[in-house]
């Protein structure tokens, strides 16, 4: 049928799976032009990977404890990561050099974003605050705080102007850096997770005991929920797919389920093999392609056929 050929282009195929050996993997990210990937380990290491292929490229140490999440610049050259040592770290891509550190925070780094310049880099906290660095000058001292969640950020991402954070204060809140406005919305649940859609009109948000739900920036109207994977205690990550006819979540049933963005339908369960939870998922800034961690391994899904 015609809906199924729409759908060939899901991820359903395990392209590739390959046991990080840091501990637990936190996090797994794809760099901004989908040809690496890093994973965020348990053992205060990151490790960037050739997802396609499994091979393992380089280790990356000298953060102060666990690292929970990290980002590569646009260029390629740095990355930052964040973790349990409460900074933001910069290290260089080439040589593992750490180059900058801010100790700002006063608990754990949950997540860290560059601009899309890379010359800021942003850092959200357990301490309830969003603080953003100028990574080109010396200063110690953030060049703006966001203070306005009243509990933990866990999530945080940039698009353009437009910053979108998620907060265990139930709330996930949309800033503009150009006009300095902030919109935030109650989603009744802790929220784990906050992702533009790549036109960036939406925000996909996860959150705990409760649905996926697609909500509309402008005015928050929820457009589409999406049940089926299962969150009930663990901070879950989900994303919109780059084709946007797709949104994915993790699941504390060791899968990863895809849904049809209009309808709502589960496309695809990615079964991860006897894993309780699939906590962190990323998708490829150009393809329909899905890295996903169950604390162990990275898996890497690709729709059927694509893989060259």
């Amino acid at each position: 049928s015609l809906i199924d050929k729409l759908r060939m282009d899901k991820p359903e195929v395990l392209t590739t799976s390959v046991n990080c050996g840091q501990g637990a993997v936190r996090a797994v990210r794809y760099n901004v032009d989908g040809n690496y990937c890093l994973t965020c380990g348990s053992d205060k290491s990151i490790k960037l990977w050739n997802p396609l292929r499994g091979i393992h490229i380089k280790t990356y140490t000298g953060t102060g404890n666990e690292v929970l999440d990290c980002a590569s610049s646009s260029d390629n050259a740095q990355l930052v990561a964040g973790g349990l040592d409460r900074c933001l770290n910069i290290l260089d891509v080439e040589t593992g050099k750490m180059l900058r550190r801010w100790r700002a925070h006063a608990a754990k780094v949950n997540a860290v974003a560059f601009n899309e310049e890379s010359n800021c880099a942003f850092s959200a906290s357990m301490d309830c605050t969003i603080q953003a660095f100028d990574a080109r000058s010396r200063s110690e001292k953030p060049v703006q705080i966001f203070n306005e969640a009243t509990d933990s950020v866990l999530s945080l991402e940039i698009h353009g102007t437009e910053i979108v954070a998620a907060s265990a204060d139930s709330h996930f809140r949309v800033y503009n850096v150009r006009n300095g406005s902030m919109s935030e919305d109650f989603m009744g649940d802790s929220v784990s997770c906050a992702r533009f859609t790549p036109d960036a009109a939406c925000v996909l948000v996860s959150t705990l005991r409760s649905p996926l739900r697609l909500i509309d920036k402008s005015d928050g109207k929820l457009l589409m929920s999406y049940k089926g994977h299962v969150s009930s205690d663990v901070a879950l990550e989900s994303v919109p797919l780059h084709s946007m006819d797709y949104v994915a979540s993790g699941s504390e049933d060791g899968a990863v389920y895809v849904y049809g963005v209009l309808d709502g339908s589960i496309v695809s369960r990615l079964d991860h093999g006897g894993a309780k939870n699939v906590h962190s998922i990323t998708c490829h800034p150009k393809k329909n392609h899905l890295l996903s961690t169950d604390g162990v391994s990275l898996f890497l899904w690709t729709p059927r056929g694509t893989v060259e």
